[in-house]
């Protein structure tokens, strides 16, 4: 597969998304360059905006193998993870896997359960893997989690701990469409489908073997100027300066920038990664990764504007290589 080829996919998987899920192309584009570097996404949004269904159809369209955890108060690790049960025909201990050992794992109102189970999962985004009982179980490549959650209703709910937070390389909003067309285009499809959840009836474009390639293709040939380097760390240091930030990005931050912003530049057909790459992530990469001084967050003060201000005050690169 050379880089036109990892083109015409990436338009073909985004292109059969929008085919179902009404809304923003970039918004697609940018899930599925998360997608192609194992980042784990978070999509904080009002009920009712897709938020489940986007993610459905995503596993759907790629063809990897995906599972479904809906988290609840009275949920538990082992209910995530797995456990081990003693089998009376083989007089041993056999592992029933949980539902995490797949590729793409969707995490529904991730909020919803107490903060020992939300730590199930903490573990498996970090180093892809699951500890059960002192044995270690590596998860098979691609694998990554999007979780999704309602920053209004918090009855009920308990907040996602900042170390969890951070290891979620993007967070996503799906928000309203833009345009009454596209709100008529939602009921036109739903007569259509003649059903709420049309995802049983889509066709994979690829599959977990081909988007294993298109991910190492990525890791091992898009290539990235030193020039562009020292642009990520100048933004994620910038980040930790703000008078209104009590801590700023931590240095995963950075890896988050330059994974994704490989990913989009072979999503472009491209092998090297431009600026404009790493700009059209940065709220979405650093913004949940900075904490705010008290008396600000208080006030109501933007931890995206914050960022936006970062990234105009340092200037943009103009003699970087691209290969």
């Amino acid at each position: 597969m050379d880089f036109q080829e990892m083109k015409t996919t990436f338009d073909q998987i985004v292109k059969e998304i929008a085919d179902v899920f009404v809304g923003e192309e970039l918004l697609l584009r940018k899930l599925l360059c998360a997608g192609l570097t194992n980042g784990h996404v978070l999509f904080e949004d009002y009920p009712g905006l897709g938020k489940t269904l986007l993610t459905k159809v995503f596993a759907k369209r790629l063809g990897c193998n995906w599972g479904r955890v809906q988290f609840t108060p009275d949920l538990m690790p082992a209910d995530i993870v797995g456990t081990r049960i003693w089998k009376n025909k083989s007089s041993e201990f056999v592992l029933e896997k949980g539902p995490i050992f797949t590729n793409i794992l969707l995490a529904d109102e991730i909020n919803r359960s107490p903060p020992k189970t939300q730590s199930a999962l903490l573990e498996a985004m970090e180093e892809k893997q699951v500890t059960i009982e002192g044995i270690t179980n590596k998860l098979g490549l691609p694998f990554f989690v999007v979780a999704t959650q309602n920053p209004i209703e918090l009855e009920g709910t308990y907040p996602l701990p900042e170390a969890q937070i951070d290891r979620f390389m993007l967070k996503l909003s799906t928000g309203y469409v833009d345009s009454l067309e596209k709100e008529c285009e939602i009921l036109r499809r739903r007569i259509e489908w003649q059903t709420d959840d049309p995802t049983d009836q889509l066709k994979p474009v690829t599959n977990a073997t081909i988007f294993r390639k298109m991910q190492q293709k990525i890791e091992s040939e898009v290539h990235v100027d030193e020039q562009i380097l020292e642009y990520i760390q100048k933004i994620v240091r910038k980040t930790r300066e703000h008078p209104l930030v009590e801590i700023g990005s931590s240095p995963r931050g950075g890896l988050a920038l330059l994974k994704v912003s490989r990913a989009m530049a072979a999503g472009h057909g491209r092998d090297f990664v431009t600026p404009d790459d790493v700009k059209m992530f940065t709220v979405d990469a650093l913004a949940h990764r900075i904490i705010l001084k008290v008396e600000y967050a208080l006030e109501g003060s933007d931890p995206k504007q914050i960022i936006e201000e970062v990234v105009n005050e340092i200037e943009v690169p103009k003699d970087w290589a691209q290969r």
